[in-house]
């Protein structure tokens, strides 16, 4: 799917693969928070209710990576991590002419966004990072008729954030903040520097006589299923700062097949139950066998999966556990 989000590039001197932790972080940490709140007044714990209807947003202070990775993308990540030599080859084949390269390619021809030039963008984005408690990447507006948004990092540099002007106009403010999160996702996760080093592996590999097709195909596969675990881990991160699902499916919907001039029409519950549609469609043989031929050979989930995928994520525990635990050590903090 050539739209949102198809480009996440993060190049880091020394790359590492992030381990899957064995237990949630934000499990012990809320444990500790929570018997702390326990303690005090009957009256102390009942702000949490409060909290929890009110109209500002609440802000994960200490949250970690892991406490919103989708499994998927766990397991994919350590599948990933089996290629042999991929850390030695990504280092050999990303040099300075690389990076020069690509740096200047993403913000040569760029509006740089900050207090005094475009703030009501720099604002979404400092508020989205606040949020995820993560420091905020430059943000670039860039002229371009594809809607996307992609995230560059190169050699310790500050890493930054590329969105394009048709997706500014096809999204309203909380969609395109949506969209910065799950770019912010990205870098939180670091997702970005194990699909800038494998896609060079890639095409590296194709060059190669005999078996450097065959290599690079079996690589290019593996590289997908893993990115397309990665999206779900990011469209979390989205919801983390919308803490409305309508909103991050709105811009799913939009992004399979909206426009300026029908967004008022798009029903986001019709599309939810078009991805239910779809579902039931597939769960013959034969649907499952199409299903998996379309998904097989993209980078992204379908729009429809996706949108399935975190409707029912904002409706299970983990999501709400997380915003306890924001809620409780707000609390604590307040108190």
């Amino acid at each position: 799917m050539a739209a949102l989000l198809s480009l996440t590039c993060v190049v880091s001197p020394k790359p590492s693969l992030p381990v899957p932790s064995q237990r949630s972080n934000a499990r012990w940490r809320w444990e500790s928070v929570a018997s702390r709140v326990a303690s005090q007044p009957e009256r102390r714990r009942s702000r949490v209710v409060a909290l929890v209807s009110r109209a500002s947003r609440v802000v994960f202070r200490d949250l970690d990576a892991d406490d919103f990775r989708h499994p998927l993308d766990k397991q994919n990540t350590l599948l990933l991590r089996t290629i042999p030599g991929l850390n030695e080859l990504g280092k050999a084949l990303l040099g300075p002419m690389t990076e020069q390269v690509m740096l200047l390619e993403n913000i040569g021809t760029s509006v740089l966004v900050s207090e005094n030039q475009l703030p009501g963008l720099h604002k979404l984005m400092i508020e989205a990072a606040k949020v995820l408690d993560t420091e905020a990447p430059d943000l670039y507006v860039r002229q371009n008729p594809v809607p996307n948004a992609y995230t560059l990092a190169i050699s310790g540099r500050k890493p930054f954030i590329v969105v394009h002007t048709s997706l500014v106009e096809l999204l309203t403010r909380r969609e395109l903040q949506a969209v910065l999160a799950h770019e912010l996702g990205h870098l939180k996760c670091d997702h970005g520097v194990w699909l800038t080093f494998a896609n060079i592996i890639t095409l590296g590999a194709y060059s190669v006589p005999g078996l450097g097709g065959l290599i690079a195909q079996s690589l290019e596969e593996q590289l997908f299923r893993w990115l397309r675990a990665a999206e779900l881990t990011c469209d979390r991160a989205a919801l983390l700062v919308a803490q409305d699902p309508k909103v991050v499916i709105s811009v799913l919907m939009k992004l399979a097949g909206g426009c300026p001039s029908l967004s008022d029409q798009l029903n986001v519950d019709a599309f939810l139950e078009q991805a239910r549609s779809y579902d039931k469609a597939s769960s013959n043989p034969i649907g499952w066998y199409i299903r998996n031929a379309q998904t097989r050979q993209l980078s992204h989930p379908l729009p429809v999966l996706r949108a399935r995928e975190i409707d029912e994520w904002s409706r299970g525990q983990e999501y709400k556990y997380l915003l306890k635990h924001a809620i409780l050590l707000e609390d604590s903090l307040n108190a």
